[in-house]
């Protein structure tokens, strides 16, 4: 009797776990899928380029706010999930094309003027960027009535209920968004290797990621590869803060642009920087830490949320003391 109220017992005790392990599992691959939106055009820039490009967060800013714009006029309340989600596309498709001129223009007008200069200056341009949009945002979201923190509630609730709320399939409870996030990121990376395998501007990428100087010699115009790379890894981090609009652990605000950059940096460092299959891998070693961690520190078991930023950076530190040049890196990439 005695084992057999043990075997009764031991069962749903492995169908919770079971059922845990597939809700972080879930929850792990959408953020991923995220990280790696945003992350890839980091990697792009970085690895044709050798630009650390510090502007890409307020980009994908910039993408939150301009697809929730679309979406808060678009959407009604009546709006069903098909017609909604159909809106949605809309918005990323425009948010894509628009910032991927907009990356195109700065790359030409102000980036590629200081490309014969030491990363300093790189860096110090970009980063000027980033806070020129962040305050210009500022002004305009409170000119507007919009509070630029915390996230812009109304975008956010324009998300659809089979995407908004949690969802409970076979046990398992957790946000049909995340799902969702897993699809595009999916789309995102086929589309993005197309690009890199199937397209001339991908064979420049990867050759001149290898030896840029040789590229030239061969006769290729390296600088139109340069603005339309540039113009790409922008449109991405835009699609990426278009996810981000609806994901409840992010949403649009003008913080988003510095916690999206630092997510984004530890993703294509740990993977490997300019390495399109470490940023890959990358992504889904930080959205599977970044979900275990927010479980373990939220459910009661440590109530300090805070703990899970700590574990990704910590992850950070420990692959730059093992593996300095990251998973899939090499010593010298974007032609430094």
């Amino acid at each position: 009797m005695i084992g057999a109220l043990a075997g009764g017992m031991a069962a749903p005790l492995v169908a919770d776990g079971a059922a845990t392990v597939g809700e972080l599992l879930i929850e792990g691959l959408g953020k991923a899928a995220v990280y790696f939106i945003i992350s890839v055009g980091l990697t792009l820039v970085f690895g044709l380029m050798g630009i650390l490009n510090f502007a890409h967060g307020a980009m994908s800013m910039l993408g939150a706010y301009f697809g929730g714009v679309i979406l808060v006029f678009a959407v009604g309340s009546g709006s069903g999930t098909i017609t909604t989600i159909a809106f949605f596309f809309v918005a990323m498709a425009v948010v894509f094309a628009t910032l991927t001129v907009a990356g195109s223009a700065v790359e030409a007008t102000l980036i590629r003027r200081i490309y014969d200069r030491t990363p300093m200056y790189q860096i110090l341009l970009t980063f000027g960027i980033a806070l020129i949009l962040e305050e210009l945002m500022r002004i305009i979201l409170t000119l507007r009535g919009i509070q630029p923190e915390p996230t812009w509630i109304s975008a956010r609730e324009t998300a659809p209920a089979i995407l908004g709320d949690r969802q409970e399939v076979l046990g398992m409870n957790f946000f049909g968004l995340y799902i969702f996030e897993f699809i595009l990121g999916v789309v995102v990376l086929i589309a993005v290797y197309l690009f890199l395998t199937e397209t001339k501007y991908g064979l420049y990428i990867r050759a001149g990621s290898e030896d840029s100087e040789m590229v030239e010699a061969l006769g290729i115009d390296v600088r139109k590869a340069f603005t339309v790379v540039f113009g790409v890894g922008t449109g991405l981090a835009a699609m990426g803060g278009v996810l981000l609009m609806w994901d409840p652990t992010w949403g649009a605000s003008v913080e988003l642009s510095i916690d999206v950059l630092l997510f984004a940096f530890v993703v294509v460092i740990i993977g490997g920087l300019g390495s399109f299959k470490g940023t890959v891998a990358a992504s889904v070693l930080v959205g599977l830490t970044d979900a275990v961690t927010t479980w373990l520190f939220t459910t009661g078991i440590v109530d300090f949320p805070g703990l899970t930023e700590v574990s990704v950076f910590l992850l950070l530190v420990i692959m730059l003391i093992i593996k300095p040049q990251g998973l899939y890196g090499v010593e010298e990439v974007g032609g430094h």
